[in-house]
C-alpha cells in the first residue's frame, strides 16, 4: 500500500530512497526543483542501471509560472545504415547485444540543459552524492541484486560480477569518472572523453565524431488538452505523449466514467486507449504533428458497452525511471530516464561500464517510413512525462511513470482517479491498473493483438470479460508501471505519494 506522504517546502518522489534523499538534500542547500530533479537522477543513474543511467534518454516538463518541455533523446549515429539490417534479414532493429540499437545518449545533454536553464547549485555539488555512491559503493536494490547472475558473463560489466542478491555492495568506478568529467569539464569531457572515446570505438563506424559533437538536448513546445476542469501537459513527438491526452479528450466526451471499482469505468479507459493508439506506428515519428483534433472522430469507434473493433495495437513492460519534485517556491519538475528495455542493449562502454539503451527498437525498418532508422534521426519514444495545471495556470501535479507502451496508459488511470474521482495521491499510486499487453517485450503493444492485463486482485476482470474483452490476470509487478505523484493542495501543502511496487522508492518531504 502506498501512503500518501505531505510536506510543506519540497517533496522529491523517486525508485529509490537513495536518490530521493539526494534530492532533498539540494533543496536543503537552497537548491531549486532542478537542483533536486537533477542530483536524484545522478543517483539513480548510478544505483537503478536497469532502469537508466548515463547511456539513456531523459525528456522532461518545468513548471516555474510557465511549462516548458526538453526533450534530450539521442539520435542514431552517422553510420546507421537501414539496408545493411535488411540485407541481414532483420524486420526491427535488433533489441539486444547489437549496438545498432543505441542512438547516442541524451541524458548528460538533458542534465546540461535543464541546469544551465534553471540550476542555482554548481553542477559538481550536484553530481556529488552521485559519485559517492559509485566509487564508495551502494546496497543493490530487490530489483537489481539478483541480475548479477546474468550480467556477470556480460563484456563491460564487471561492476556486477560478484552482486547476487539485495544488500550486496556495488562498486561503479568508470561511472564516477564519468560524473566527475562531466561536472568538472562540462559535455566535451564526457561525450569526447572517455565514455565518448570508447563509444566510438565500440560502434566501429555506428558513430563519427561530429555525431558525439552535437548536443541531443532541445527545448519544445509542450502538449497540453484541457479536461476535469484543469490542463494536463505533456511533451511532443517524438514521444508518445499525445496518447495521454487524445485517451483523456476520448473518454471526456463518452459521459461520467462511474466507480473506478466497476468493471465499465475500466471499460471505457481501455477503449479509449485503443481508440487514441491503434494507429501509433504508422504516424508517431520526431517531425509528427499529434493527432489531438481526433478525438470525436476516434470516439464514434467506441461501444460504451462492449469491446470495439478498433483496429488493435500492441504494449509490454520496459525499463525506465521517472521522478518528480517541487520545491518551496512552487517550481515543478517531471522527469523520466531510460534505457527502454532492462539494462538496454546489454552493450557496455568498456571505459566506464556505462550500458547503453536500446531505443533504437522504436524505429522502423520500412522503407519509405518516417520513422524509418537512419543517420542522425530520432526514433519513436515511449518516455512521456505529465504535469497538471489548475484553470489559472498554476501548478496542480507532477506525475509520470515506467511502462514502455503502457505508460499513457497507466498516466490515463493515474489522471481519472486524482481529477475526476478526489482520490488521495495514496489511493491513487496503490489503486489496481491494467495494460494492453501482448506477452511480449513491452514494447510490441502496437504491432498484434492484445489482451487487457489486469493486476491480480483487481475488481474488473469478470465485468471486462462479458463486455468482450481478453483478460489476462498478471502479478502486480512492473508491467504496470514505477508511477509517482506530487498534488499541491488547495492550502498550499504537498501530497505526494511513490510506487510500492518499485519496493525502495520514496516520496520525501521537507
Amino acid at each position: 500500500m502506498s501512503e500518501t506522504r505531505y510536506a510543506l517546502n519540497g517533496m522529491v518522489c523517486t525508485i529509490d530512497h537513495l536518490a530521493s534523499a539526494a534530492g532533498v538534500a539540494m533543496l536543503d542547500r537552497g537548491g531549486n526543483a532542478v537542483d533536486a530533479a537533477i542530483a536524484a537522477n545522478a543517483v539513480l543513474a548510478v544505483t537503478a542501471p536497469h532502469m537508466c543511467g548515463l547511456g539513456g534518454d531523459l525528456f522532461a516538463l518545468v513548471h516555474d509560472g510557465n511549462v516548458t518541455a526538453l526533450n534530450a533523446s539521442g539520435r542514431a549515429g552517422s553510420g546507421a545504415d537501414p539496408d545493411r539490417l535488411r540485407a541481414e534479414g532483420h524486420d526491427r532493429v535488433p533489441a539486444a547485444f547489437d549496438i545498432r540499437s543505441a542512438t547516442v545518449p541524451g541524458c548528460a545533454d538533458g542534465w546540461l540543459a535543464l541546469h544551465e536553464r534553471y540550476a542555482r547549485l554548481p553542477l559538481p555539488d550536484l553530481l556529488a552524492p552521485a559519485i559517492r555512491h559509485a566509487a564508495e559503493g551502494f546496497p543493490a536494490s530487490p530489483l537489481l541484486g539478483p541480475a548479477g547472475d546474468f550480467l556477470g558473463n556480460l563484456a563491460g560489466a564487471g561492476d556486477f560480477a560478484a552482486m547476487r542478491r539485495a544488500g550486496d555492495v556495488v562498486r561503479r568506478p568508470g561511472v564516477a569518472r564519468a560524473l566527475t568529467a562531466l561536472g568538472e569539464g562540462g559535455r566535451a569531457a564526457f561525450y569526447q572523453g572517455e565514455f565518448g572515446e570508447g563509444l566510438l570505438k565500440l560502434g566501429g563506424g555506428e558513430y563519427a565524431e561530429e555525431d558525439l559533437a552535437q548536443p541531443n538536448a532541445d527545448w519544445v513546445e509542450p502538449l497540453s488538452a484541457e479536461v476535469f476542469g484543469h490542463r494536463i501537459w505533456t511533451v511532443p513527438p517524438n514521444s508518445q505523449g499525445y496518447l495521454l491526452l487524445l485517451a483523456l479528450e476520448i473518454l471526456a466526451g463518452l459521459g461520467e466514467p462511474g466507480d473506478p471499482a466497476d468493471a465499465r469505468w475500466a471499460h471505457l479507459l481501455v477503449e479509449s486507449a485503443r481508440a487514441a493508439g491503434h494507429d501509433r506506428l504508422d504516424v508517431l515519428h520526431e517531425t509528427a504533428v499529434a493527432p489531438l483534433g481526433t478525438a470525436a472522430a476516434r470516439r464514434a469507434l467506441i461501444d460504451p458497452e462492449r469491446r470495439s473493433p478498433v483496429p488493435d495495437a500492441p504494449s509490454a513492460q520496459g525499463d525506465t525511471t521517472y521522478l518528480c519534485v517541487i520545491d518551496g517556491d512552487g517550481m515543478g519538475v517531471s522527469l523520466i530516464q531510460s534505457n527502454a528495455s532492462g539494462f538496454g542493449s546489454l552493450v557496455f562502454e568498456p571505459n566506464t561500464g556505462i550500458n547503453l539503451h536500446n531505443r533504437g527498437i522504436g524505429f522502423s525498418l520500412t522503407p519509405g517510413h518516417p520513422a524509418e532508422y537512419g543517420p542522425r534521426r530520432r526514433p519513436p519514444h515511449t518516455l512521456c512525462p505529465a504535469l497538471v495545471t489548475r484553470p489559472d495556470g498554476t501548478l496542480r501535479t507532477v506525475l509520470g511513470t515506467m511502462g514502455a507502451d503502457a505508460q499513457p496508459q497507466i498516466l490515463l488511470q493515474l489522471v481519472t482517479r486524482l481529477l475526476a474521482h478526489s482520490q488521495t495521491p495514496g489511493e491513487v499510486i496503490a489503486a489496481s491498473r491494467w495494460a494492453l499487453a501482448t506477452g511480449g517485450s513491452g514494447f510490441d503493444t502496437w504491432h498484434s493483438d492484445t489482451v487487457v492485463a489486469v493486476e491480480e486482485g483487481a475488481p474488473w476482470a469478470d465485468g471486462l470479460r462479458e463486455r468482450g474483452h481478453a483478460v489476462e490476470s498478471v502479478e502486480y509487478g512492473t508491467l504496470f508501471g514505477h508511477a509517482h505523484l506530487i498534488d499541491v493542495l488547495p492550502s498550499g501543502v504537498l501530497a505526494g505519494a511513490a510506487d510500492p511496487r518499485a519496493l525502495i522508492g520514496a516520496a520525501l518531504g521537507r
